[in-house]
């Protein structure tokens, strides 16, 4: 008889990958994070994707009186974790929207390991395929007064992206080139990358010397990517390192929309983060980077309706200004 499966791979329990390649998930995650809605904002979900079940949810400030631009957010987790409808996200979108007034759309994603790289990054463009359904002539019904053309602003679209959902967007900005053509009429402006969930075999100083972080460390991120990237790959594969020995282009000769990067001082990603807007910026590309004194991963999304929050929020508003004339 042979031994029976066992644990391989171990999210804090969360995901489990057994050695016959199944996996658990977890459905009752707990978490201690009550919603932050104060009635401004309505939502509402969309299936977008028919095919692999997934659904995007969007925000939309309930008071509106001009046409709103589109701010698309990706959620973090690793490619492994995570949902819209996760405490965390849903405050972040809530506070998104309202701060923005911008209609939020957050789209979910098939996770790994069941569903590895590129499927996540193919599913957000499916998301943005699903817009731009809607944004012409006979795509959006007549009574959904949310995505009609007098309510919405398909020329002022934005991606924003925390983590592996940063990671995501640098993707599709380079994909997509510059003013995203093929999704006309919808105009993508610009790239927001919180933490851009980014790798390489070689540990960089915050990675090798940091202290770990109060829900991450350098195992956990290890672990990431031996869940997420294809078999038998590894952080310098180009879907986790941008700047990969093994990319089929040059990501420096590459021409894509303005790019705003942020980070916390003491995450264990901040190096790598820091490199990636550094070796753009010299490279000649619209980046700008904003780092926050003494924060830890995450610390928009966990907490995005604090003090801090308010001044990411401000950083984010001030470049959109800027970028969009």
């Amino acid at each position: 008889m042979g031994s029976l499966p066992h644990i391989v791979e171990d999210l804090e329990g969360v995901v489990q990958l057994y050695s016959d390649g199944s996996v658990f998930r977890a459905n009752d995650v707990d978490f201690n994070i009550p919603i932050h809605d104060d009635s401004s904002i309505v939502w509402r979900d969309c299936q977008f994707d028919n095919q692999n079940h997934l659904y995007l949810r969007l925000y939309k400030p309930v008071n509106a009186s001009t046409k709103l631009p589109v701010v698309y957010f990706f959620h973090g987790g690793g490619f492994c974790v995570g949902s819209r409808t996760w405490p965390n996200n849903h405050n972040a979108c809530l506070r998104l929207a309202s701060g923005l007034q911008a209609l939020v759309v957050a789209p979910d994603y098939r996770l790994a390991p069941e569903h590895r790289l590129p499927a996540a990054v193919d599913d957000a463009l499916t998301s943005l395929k699903w817009l731009q359904a809607r944004a012409t002539a006979d795509g959006a019904p007549a009574q959904d007064t949310w995505l009609h053309d007098q309510a919405v602003d398909f020329d002022r679209v934005y991606i924003m992206g925390d983590s592996s959902g940063g990671n995501m967007a640098h993707h599709l900005a380079v994909q997509l080139g510059p003013g995203s053509p093929e999704l006309a009429p919808v105009h993508i402006r610009g790239y927001v990358l919180m933490a851009p969930f980014f790798g390489g075999t070689v540990r960089t100083k915050s990675e090798a010397e940091g202290m770990p972080e109060p829900i991450l460390n350098v195992e956990i991120l290890d672990r990431f990517w031996r869940l997420s990237l294809p078999p038998g790959k590894n952080a310098d594969h180009p879907l986790a390192n941008p700047f990969s020995p093994f990319s089929k282009k040059n990501l420096e000769s590459v021409m894509f929309d303005p790019v705003l990067v942020i980070a916390g001082e003491i995450e264990l990603l901040r190096d790598r983060v820091e490199d990636y807007a550094r070796r753009l910026k010299e490279a000649g590309k619209k980046v700008e980077y904003v780092e926050f004194e003494g924060k830890y991963h995450g610390f928009f999304n966990n907490d995005p309706y604090s003090e801090l929050g308010d001044r990411v929020l401000q950083e984010i508003k001030d470049w959109m200004s800027k970028i969009s004339g």
